[in-house]
């Protein structure tokens, strides 16, 4: 080959590698721009977020605030955001204050359940068994309900043990194991039964519950007075009592023996009518109640981005579609 053709053809190949990299630049840029778009651009006063309807959820926006308590307006769920420099890996909050459950991975990972003022403000810590998985609390803030797993990590994990505890004015009223159960009538007397993700009602004495042996489980109503729980219904899991009192949503396996599958249904209670909702895709959470139409429920991304959760919305009658309301965000609780 002489060398005029030789350096035609390197100056093609050079040219060919540049052509390349501008295209591959310009599609990460593309990519960058339209991912940023959907990221908080500016940081809110807390107390301006907090005097406004609002929703509180765990910040998932990767940075230095990434797991920080966080809040934005209702009228502006992908506006800006307020954060409250709280660690938390589930949260809940309501007018009257809020809770945050922390886990500190260090060697030994502890876990605790931190108590919040209004303003969303440290008041008490005490530590927690286990890891962090569910936690609600009354309206007037004097229950809380907390869910850790003892063993496993998932609910999908066909070996995992949880602990629930409701707490009255930061008292424990014990492992719910410890109360009177019964299923269809029948005292519920296995040693192996689990229970968690509870929700409150508005009395300060009725809630409701998961209780669990094995594979199967039950929506189940509880009376703090009585220490007692009563089965309702089969297949349910992580029920939340909308903001009305007359439904209750919850995921469901509707018959699929595949770990970590469910779909999200509501149950009227008035009417004893089930709803499966619109959401197709594989969502295990506790729903969180937009309005008595909406649920929210949060969501991780696929891929690479798979540590990135978003919340997203659905109707609660079974019809419309999935829409995002809070990017990079999870764990919502909507305070009016």
């Amino acid at each position: 080959m002489s060398r005029t053709k030789l350096i035609v053809l390197l100056s093609a190949a050079t040219a060919a590698v540049v052509v390349i990299s501008v295209a591959a630049f310009l599609v990460a840029r593309s990519q960058f721009q339209q991912q940023s778009s959907t990221e908080p651009t500016a940081t809110a006063v807390g107390s301006d977020v907090l005097g406004v309807p609002h929703v509180t959820f765990r910040n998932a926006a990767i940075g230095s605030e990434y797991g920080v308590l966080a809040a934005v307006t209702l009228a502006d769920p992908k506006g800006p955001r307020a954060y409250f420099g709280i660690s938390c890996e589930r949260q809940y909050s309501n007018r009257n204050g809020g809770v945050c459950l922390r886990a500190d991975r260090g060697v030994v990972t502890s876990s605790a359940l931190v108590t919040l003022d209004s303003s969303l403000k440290e008041i008490r810590e005490e530590p927690l068994n286990g890891t962090p998985s569910r936690t609600r609390m009354s309206a007037d803030g004097s229950l809380v309900a907390t869910t850790t797993f003892v063993s496993g990590h998932s609910y999908a994990d066909t070996t995992f043990v949880t602990e629930a505890i409701i707490r009255r004015n930061g008292q424990s009223l014990g492992n719910l194991e410890q109360w009177s159960a019964s299923v269809d009538g029948r005292p519920l007397l296995a040693a192996s039964r689990n229970y968690w993700g509870g929700t409150f009602a508005g009395d300060d004495d009725t809630f409701y519950v998961t209780g669990a042996v094995g594979q199967t489980t039950w929506l189940m109503k509880g009376s703090i007075s009585k220490r007692t729980l009563i089965s309702l219904r089969t297949d349910a899991e992580c029920p939340a009592l909308s903001p009305d009192g007359t439904k209750i949503g919850y995921k469901k396996r509707l018959g699929n023996p595949t770990p970590g599958v469910w779909r999200f249904a509501v149950l009227d209670l008035t009417t004893n009518t089930e709803t499966v909702l619109a959401e197709t895709r594989r969502v295990d959470d506790q729903l969180e109640w937009l309005d008595n139409s909406h649920v929210l429920y949060q969501l991780p991304r696929s891929g690479a981005d798979a540590t990135v959760t978003d919340i997203w919305s659905v109707p609660a009658d079974g019809t419309g579609a999935p829409e995002m309301f809070i990017p990079e965000a999870s764990s919502p609780a909507v305070v009016r």
